[in-house]
């Protein structure tokens, strides 16, 4: 008799709690997709790309070696800014070519980041999609449930070491998303920073956390990013190509790690002077390279990193002497701290590493950016 009434129990608990999560399920409205390119992106330095979602002018295409065309195509340091009364924030998108690296998470590789703009100004994270994409390349990832319903300001950054094709914003189907309310980032500031596949975002774990976005975050300013991975090699067209963007306030060159003694020794100072040249006004920001965390160690490379940035320098000082103004200098001194921990693999930055970065160079960048 015990054995029956616990039988029935038992089962009424069950049919009880379906009937429960059904209820819920059914209440849940559908979601909608809208797409991206419908609100506002930002860090963009240029509007005749090939597609929205790429990096530097289609006119580059033959003038450039093609791996640098290749990392061009990588969305690192885009964003896309709305706002929404939606319960539930999402993104799905299509990758261009939905790669693996051994030595970065592919959430930072290929995911997107979700921030929402706080009642005080800041922009705070809120989750990360995990980029398993199905076979057609296709990532989707609701990031946020249960929001209060009132309007809010949102920022999706883009892949670093991917190219996106196409992405949608999941909201609910009844809720209203529209362009962005607040001006932030300040569409009137704007600072274009060029270098190595470290300021491409090599290899920080998720999209938020590469230097470029969080200079731009914390400057309130937008960071157009253009590190190509093994392609930051001062290429006068791309000096060329960076003076068309007529919006800049300052320009960081930062392309040291990609280029050896002699090229530092013959290529910067036509680089600067060429820049120099075509936007005269504009403050430019010269980065040194870092020291790798084995060249601590390694006889070898401890001499052949202060040779390169000794290279670089005595051209930026040359530049000074012959009457090139508002140029500036950073050293690589604390670029990434001093306890070795700043890099993923003793060269690319970890989220540390990128951090004590901006924190470098911001001191260095606000009073400039605000003139």
């Amino acid at each position: 008799m015990m054995k029956r009434l616990l039988q029935i129990i038992f089962a009424v608990i069950v049919v009880t709690q379906t009937a429960t999560v059904a209820t819920a399920e059914e209440k849940k409205a559908p979601l909608k997709y809208v797409d991206a390119l419908d609100f506002r992106m930002i860090n963009k330095g240029f509007d005749d790309t090939e597609t929205p979602y790429t990096r530097l002018p289609k006119y580059l295409q033959d003038s450039v070696r093609a791996d640098l065309w290749n990392r061009q195509q990588c969305s690192s340091g885009l964003g896309i800014r709305f706002s929404t009364n939606s319960t539930r924030v999402g993104v799905r998108y299509t990758l261009l070519w939905d790669t693996h690296m051994f030595h970065m998470a592919d959430t930072g590789l290929k995911g997107t980041d979700l921030y929402i703009l706080t009642d005080d100004g800041r922009w705070e994270y809120v989750n990360t999609n995990r980029p398993i994409a199905n076979d057609k390349k296709e990532c989707e990832k609701v990031f946020v449930e249960n929001l209060d319903g009132k309007a809010h300001e949102f920022l999706i950054y883009l892949p670093l070491y991917d190219g996106v094709t196409k992405m949608d914003i999941a909201v609910d189907s009844l809720a209203k998303i529209e362009k962005p309310k607040v001006d932030s980032p300040r569409k009137s500031k704007k600072i274009v920073m060029y270098g190595t596949s470290i300021l491409q975002g090599g290899c920080s774990t998720r999209t938020g956390m590469v230097a470029t976005n969080m200079i731009q975050r914390d400057l309130n300013c937008e960071v157009v990013n253009l590190g190509f991975s093994g392609e930051g090699k001062m290429d006068q067209c791309i000096a060329r190509a960076m003076a068309r963007i007529k919006d800049a306030d300052v320009y960081v060159l930062d392309p040291v790690p990609n280029c050896t003694e002699m090229m530092c020794d013959t290529l910067t100072y036509d680089f600067v002077k060429t820049l120099r040249e075509l936007r005269p006004n504009v403050p430019i920001v010269m980065v040194e390279g870092p020291m790798y965390t084995y060249a601590k160690y390694d006889s070898f490379f401890k001499s052949y990193l202060p040779k390169k940035n000794a290279a670089y320098r005595k051209n930026y000082e040359k530049l000074v002497a012959d009457g090139y103004k508002n140029i500036y200098y950073v050293t690589s001194e604390g670029l990434t701290g001093d306890d070795n921990e700043g890099t993923v693999d003793g060269i690319h930055f970890t989220d540390i590493g990128f951090r004590r970065y901006a924190d470098k160079l911001i001191p260095v960048l606000k009073p400039l950016l605000e003139k």
